[in-house]
This record gives C-alpha cells, sequence and structure tokens, in this order.
C-alpha cells in the first residue's frame, strides 16, 4: 500500500511539473487559429460600402445589406464578428488598423497562403519559399519546437482545411498529428464522430475547389473532438473557405463565412471556459496569412506581390497573461514572423529555429504575474 501511494504521488507531482510555466506565466496551452486572406478592412470595418452593393459579387444584395449593413462601422464589424468585439475586445488585444495607428503586415514580399503560413510558424521569411506547390518546408517549425519541449510530446496537433499544410508543416519529419484536406484523421484513438467522418471526408471536396480543400465546417468538427477529448496544449487550426470566396468574388459567402468562423472561435473559447485543464490557463490567437487589394473598377478578392494592401494583416490575442486594452491603437509595427516566438515566450519557452526569428510582441504578454 505504502509503495501505491507513493507512486501515486510521484506521478502526480510529475504531471503538475509537466504544466509549471518556466518563465512563471498562467498560460499552459495555446490555440493558434488563421483565417485564410480575411482582410484587416473587414475585420476592423465590418462589410464594404461598395463591394457588398455590387450585384456581381452578391447574389441577393438586399438580404446582405440586411445582415451586415450599419452605418455606424463599430456596429458592422461587432455585427461581422461578435466574438472578436466583444469577448476579446473586452478581455484580450486586436491590432493591425491602420486607420487608427495599428499596423500588422508580412515581412515576406510575396503576399500569398504557403509564404504567409511558413513565415508564420517558422518566425522568419525565406525568399525561396515562393509558391504554393507542395515542397517540403525545410525549416523548424514552433509546433514541432514545442512538440520537442518537456510536456508537449504527443500533445501538439494541427488541422487544417487546406491539404498543403502537411507540407508547409513537414508531415515526413513530424510525428505529430496533422490533419488537413481531403485526408481522414489517423490517430490511435478516435472518437465515434471522428470515425464517422473519415468515412466520407475523402469524398466531399469543396465545389469548384478540388480535393485540396474541404469544408471549413470538417475542419472545425475534427479538430473541437480532438481538443475535448485528447486535450493538446498546443493546437493550430488553419480555417480556409473566406479565401476560396474571396477569389471566386463572392463577397456574400465570404462575409458569411467570416460570420461564421467567428462563431467557431467563440465556441472553442467557451469551451475553453468551461474545462478546467484550459479555463485560465490558455491563450488563444487568431491571425491570417495575407491580405487582399481593395475594390478597384469592379473588381476585388485579388493579392500577392503586385496588390497593393495584401501585406497588411492583423492579429486578436486573449489570454490569462494578455493585457486587457482592447483595439490596439497608435502603436509601434508588427509583423507576423515575431507570432511563433511570441506563442513560445508566453508558454515559457524561447523559440529558436535555424535562422534568426522574429522578436517577441512585449505588448501581448505582461511581465506582471499574480
Amino acid at each position: 500500500m505504502n509503495k501505491l501511494i507513493f507512486c501515486l504521488i510521484f506521478v502526480l507531482g510529475c504531471a503538475e511539473k509537466s504544466t509549471v510555466n518556466p518563465k512563471g506565466f498562467h498560460t499552459e496551452n495555446v490555440i493558434l487559429i488563421t483565417l485564410d486572406g480575411v482582410r484587416y478592412e473587414e475585420v476592423f470595418q465590418g462589410a464594404d460600402r461598395n463591394i457588398i452593393n455590387d450585384s456581381t459579387m452578391v447574389k441577393n444584395i438586399e438580404e446582405i445589406n440586411d445582415a451586415f449593413w450599419f452605418d455606424d462601422e463599430n456596429k458592422r464589424r461587432e455585427t461581422l464578428m461578435p466574438f472578436i468585439w466583444s469577448t476579446v475586445k473586452e478581455h484580450g488585444q486586436i491590432y493591425g488598423n491602420k486607420n487608427r495607428g495599428s499596423v500588422m503586415r508580412l515581412t515576406n514580399p510575396y503576399f500569398f497562403s504557403y509564404p504567409g503560413y511558413s513565415e508564420l510558424l517558422i518566425g522568419f521569411n525565406d525568399d525561396s519559399v515562393n509558391s504554393n506547390a507542395k515542397v517540403l518546408n525545410p525549416h523548424t517549425n514552433v509546433l514541432e519546437f514545442m512538440h520537442q519541449q518537456d510536456g508537449f510530446n504527443g500533445r501538439v496537433a494541427a488541422f487544417a482545411s487546406w491539404d498543403v499544410f502537411d507540407w508547409i508543416i513537414n508531415h515526413e519529419r513530424n510525428d505529430f498529428t496533422i490533419n488537413s484536406g481531403g485526408y481522414p484523421l489517423e490517430d490511435s484513438l478516435l472518437t465515434q464522430k471522428q470515425r464517422w467522418m473519415n468515412t466520407f471526408v475523402s469524398d466531399m471536396p469543396y465545389e469548384g475547389y478540388g480535393l485540396g480543400v474541404r469544408w471549413d465546417a470538417l475542419t472545425h468538427e475534427y479538430a473541437f473532438e480532438y481538443l475535448k477529448y485528447r486535450k493538446p496544449r498546443f493546437l493550430y487550426i488553419a480555417y480556409d473557405e473566406t479565401d476560396e470566396f474571396a477569389h471566386q468574388t463572392k463577397y456574400d459567402k465570404y462575409l458569411q463565412m467570416i460570420h461564421r468562423l467567428d462563431r467557431y472561435i467563440g465556441d472553442i473559447w467557451k469551451w475553453i471556459q468551461s474545462n478546467d485543464m484550459y479555463r485560465n490557463k490558455t491563450t488563444l490567437i487568431v491571425t491570417t496569412d495575407h491580405g487582399r487589394g481593395g475594390y478597384e473598377n469592379g473588381q476585388w478578392g485579388s493579392h500577392g506581390q503586385s496588390v497593393a494592401n495584401a501585406e497588411f494583416v492583423w492579429a486578436a490575442i486573449i489570454g490569462p497573461d494578455t493585457p486587457h486594452m482592447g483595439e490596439v491603437t497608435h502603436a509601434d509595427t508588427i509583423a507576423t514572423n515575431q507570432i511563433a516566438a511570441t506563442i513560445t515566450h508566453v508558454l515559457g519557452y524561447d523559440y529558436k529555429s535555424n535562422r534568426e526569428v522574429g522578436k517577441v510582441i512585449s505588448s501581448m504578454v505582461s511581465d506582471k504575474n499574480n
């Protein structure tokens, strides 16, 4: 009996030690979420007056105006993204409103997806990462860095709607859970819902975009189910359909998808606040991989090197170590390459890769630990 009690105390002691933040922060878990190609303009200003009234981009102008248009800018953005502009604004921080002196930008010169996600996850720009081709990223990323730290082995996972993430994160080099595109989830423990989803996910390509992108609803359900039952300490969710609708110049569906993704994020945060392992111990970061251009000569939806404003992005953060600043204004410029170091910093580690990485965004993390 004494040996059993000793072993129990030893195991519990080790489990507690594994979740102690080495730098004394309260954060023990991080959830990183990206919304592909969502402009800072919609995040901070809501629906665009010009685009929302263009019949070539909005199927039912009256319906979409009723849902998303208000003369008041604050009302527009609060209606489009109620979680961001209520919970995060009240308890966290939101960066990237150029009109109010808060600029966040990419450091890569390409302004499209693979380079943007690579910069976000590895912490620096590599000019050779210059296409969306399925080429294995040679650089260490923040997910695999944390997977190598005490208490994180087997507690890191990534779910993405776009199948190129298998290459961006480098699935050949990493053995933590990476699930994307039309691929079923391969895991030693699957819930009934995950097994059911696996039976049909590869047969449900996104209409008009091919097998490489699946519906965000499927990615959300896979990731949320994994969060509930596998309890990762670092979870990355990459939604995609906003970018697909923008490329198809379906502005109505683009707005509806932003609204839906905001709800998904809110549902995740609500669950986090109801769970003992995550409540008051989890930092949530939401951002994007690139911006896109404005409405010009009846055209909208593009991004890339030649598109003005496509380099400007945004980020929102909420967690136990983030000062309650709401919408950040008149601040120093920050960049996507700083997110990786900020994630590891709040988890108690100093991120290192094979090149110099972006510095921690110090304003996102308080040095005063209560």
